[in-house]
């Protein structure tokens, strides 16, 4: 059966026209795809360079191109009906690496594997196809939602434009499903308001509805929670645990705050500079930190206990340019344990233990 016959596949989809060029991957091969060695994702050496923009006397006399490295030379894997945080700073990459494994930001370099195919190799077909597996929670639900929308609209949207529903009963149906998943009870209480007659919480309920109407294997979290009140963090939180519990949603989890991704993940991974510098299961992350920059957040964690007595960390410095990476490792200028070596040499990926990894040269056996 050729590329152009799938539709049958996927009740609704017009049929392509287009035809799968050698080495391209069509919607054919993309739903026949299943997960092998429980991986969903397998990210290897992803890169996402931006050009910098100068004037035109600079750009007419430079004599090299200078990037900004956002993303660089980044792997790691994700495993279907996991959590995984991806912990940093602002500016460190973590949003640029979940919108390019969806799709929204072009890589420069590496591979984005999705069940065992290459995103970058897929038919626009296909790649329309993907992009309704995984999906995308936005920060603010003040401005990802459209004001001139009902809720209704707002939710079906994703459905109309994937040509998933044969009929209007059909779409309230898988609306309101969504709404009441979502945490909004009674669902039809809320088809026909307006996002500005809804409080935060609620407007990002409507945002993740928005996302799981589409069934998707995925979604990247994008600080779901940082515009919120703390009261209603912690019922957004549990929602999304819900569905992975519950539905076997994957969630590629972004934030700043390590004490969220402590709470919610199931592995963390901690970028700094466009970097991973350290990745594994939560407790062994938090519990055993070997990268000075994972030690220095973990150390202004909040506790409970007022009068645990607790050494913090306050990091130096600047961030640096990163259209000027420092050189050797990335974090010598604001590491509190940095050796002579360290503005050499850039360090690799150190196993401690089961699949915690760090990338420090101490643990290089440097000393």
């Amino acid at each position: 059966m050729d590329d152009k016959m799938t539709a049958t596949l996927q009740p609704g989809i017009p049929a392509e026209k287009e035809k799968v060029k050698s080495g391209s991957i069509g919607r054919k091969q993309l739903s026949e795809a299943k997960v092998s060695d429980n991986r969903l994702y397998d990210i290897r050496g992803m890169e996402v360079f931006f050009p910098v923009r100068e004037s035109f006397f600079r750009a007419m006399v430079s004599t090299e191109k200078k990037w900004v490295r956002a993303v660089d030379s980044v792997s790691f894997a994700i495993a279907p009906g996991e959590i995984l945080a991806l912990v940093g700073e602002s500016g460190c990459g973590k949003t640029t690496t979940g919108r390019a494994i969806l799709g929204l930001e072009k890589q420069t370099g590496g591979e984005i594997i999705y069940k065992g195919l290459e995103v970058s190799k897929l038919t626009p077909g296909a790649l329309r196809d993907y992009r309704r597996n995984c999906q995308i929670i936005f920060q603010d639900p003040y401005n990802s939602i459209n004001p001139k929308q009902t809720i209704f609209d707002i939710v079906a949207e994703p459905l109309m434009v994937n040509h998933l529903v044969a009929n209007e009963r059909e779409k309230e149906e898988r609306v309101v499903r969504a709404l009441e998943e979502a945490g909004l009870r009674p669902a039809r209480d809320y088809l026909y308001r307006y996002p500005h007659e809804l409080s935060g919480g609620q407007r990002q309920r409507v945002c993740i509805a928005g996302a799981i109407v589409l069934e998707p294997d995925m979604i990247v979290a994008d600080e779901p929670v940082a515009s919120l009140d703390v009261s209603i963090r912690n019922d957004i939180l549990k929602l999304m645990v819900h569905h992975k519990e519950e539905l076997g949603v994957t969630y590629l989890f972004i934030t700043h705050d390590l004490s969220l991704a402590w709470v919610i993940s199931d592995r963390i991974a901690v970028m700094y500079l466009g970097k991973v510098v350290e990745i594994g299961d939560t407790e062994e992350v938090v519990s055993n930190p070997q990268h000075p920059y994972t030690k220095a957040l973990i150390s202004v964690i909040p506790v409970p206990d007022p009068t645990a007595k607790r050494e913090h960390t306050i990091l130096t410095g600047e961030t640096p340019n990163p259209a000027a990476m420092p050189s050797g490792c990335r974090f010598h200028p604001r590491c509190p344990e940095r050796m002579d070596i360290c503005s050499e040499q850039a360090p690799v990926d150190v196993q401690i233990r089961g699949t915690h990894y760090a990338a420090c040269l101490r643990l290089n056996g440097h000393s």
